[in-house]
């Protein structure tokens, strides 16, 4: 596996999907790694590439690693690449109503943070893509760490105030995640309660870090629910 470290100048990499008549969705990839590292190929450019067989783009982002907590530098980093992409759809041939971001592990937590935290900008505007609003068009969770208030339950973190404006979300966890699964349970609580539309997959066995990589437990199927998920929300067609 690539762990990358010392990321101090943040990336945005693009992997554009075949090219069609009508623009394309699109999904800002968040790799985990605890804040101190990005798995870069497991759970960055193989799901990337893995979104562009389903006809999405997506678009890589080496967010600053390590960083300590409360991670703003990585906050700021996601919503500057959210509003990056905003600003360049139309040449990248993007659907603006249909640009989601996807993380795994710690890179769920930035996905969950982003997700609740896109009114106002974390740093100082540096240009146009700034005026422009970073909020995801919906949410999707792997393994996401950091969530719940505590390992022992399954309440949402204070530092995250969902709202009936939060994107919808896709969430997939184990029960045996060293992590806690009562992460994936505490957002997907706090979503239900505020009238926001999420999906959550839980399965017994699959530990943590799988990300794409193919096994013979179930677990290994969430990509194709996942598939079926943003078609049914008309993410994809």
């Amino acid at each position: 596996m690539i762990r990358l470290a010392g990321v101090t100048d943040p990336q945005i990499i693009l992997y554009r999907a075949p090219q069609t008549r009508d623009p394309e969705p699109a999904v800002v990839v968040f790799p985990g790694g605890g804040y101190y590292i990005l798995a870069m190929d497991l759970e960055g450019t193989e799901i990337c590439e893995w979104l562009n067989s389903i006809g999405v783009t997506a678009i890589l982002l080496k967010y600053r690693v390590p960083d300590p907590a409360p991670h703003t530098g990585p906050l700021a980093d996601a919503q500057r690449a959210v509003g990056i992409v905003r600003l360049n759809a139309s040449k990248w041939h993007i659907d603006t109503h249909r640009i989601g971001v996807l993380g795994f592990s710690a890179g769920g937590h930035l996905a969950a943070s982003l997700s609740c935290n896109y009114q106002n900008r974390v740093y100082a505007p540096v240009d146009e893509s700034d005026r422009l609003s970073c909020r995801p068009d919906f949410t999707v969770l792997i393994y996401p760490a950091y969530l719940a208030a505590s390992d022992s339950v399954s309440t949402i973190n204070p530092s995250f105030h969902v709202t009936k404006d939060v994107p919808p979300a896709f969430i997939v966890q184990t029960q045996r995640d060293p992590i806690g699964v009562n992460n994936s349970v505490a957002y997907y609580g706090a979503l239900t309660q505020a009238g926001v539309h999420a999906e959550m997959h839980l399965y017994e066995a699959g530990g943590h870090g799988y990300g794409l990589r193919p096994s013979d437990m179930p677990v290994s199927g969430w990509p194709a629910r996942l598939a079926e998920w943003m078609k049914s929300m008309k993410f994809i067609h």
